[in-house]
């Protein structure tokens, strides 16, 4: 039985490893930070303390907004591939669909054969 992180068994034409991707890294949970933090609104519906005007209220959300950028960098630098995955990801797609191109052609050759043998129907 394959899942996601293992490859099937006896795939037909592969010597080489292609790299797995997995999106199970702990490191995503660090996403629901700036998705929960608002939604404790009891926490910062408040006036004072005032920035430049702005209540509490309003300003602290322009801060959450910067804790989702920076959150998303943090996990997307921590669960990036290397550039020898990235090289060898690249590859496998490149072989694929070239393999994906050469079957469609032997497929389409066949049919035409056929159709030669048919008189076309």
């Amino acid at each position: 039985m394959a899942s996601a992180a293992t490859p099937p068994a006896g795939t037909p034409g592969r010597t080489d490893a292609t790299p797995v991707r997995s999106d199970r890294s702990p490191w995503n949970w660090l996403l629901l930070v700036p998705i929960v933090i608002p939604l404790l609104v009891p926490v910062f519906n408040r006036v004072e303390p005032t920035l430049f005007g702005w209540p509490f209220f309003y300003w602290v959300q322009l801060l959450f907004v910067g804790l989702g950028v920076l959150t998303t960098v943090l996990v997307y630098r921590a669960t990036r591939r290397s550039p020898a995955d990235q090289a060898a990801a690249r590859d496998a797609i490149t072989r694929d669909a070239r393999d994906a191109r050469d079957a469609r052609d032997a497929r389409d050759a066949a049919t035409r054969s056929t159709d030669d043998r048919d008189g076309g129907h």
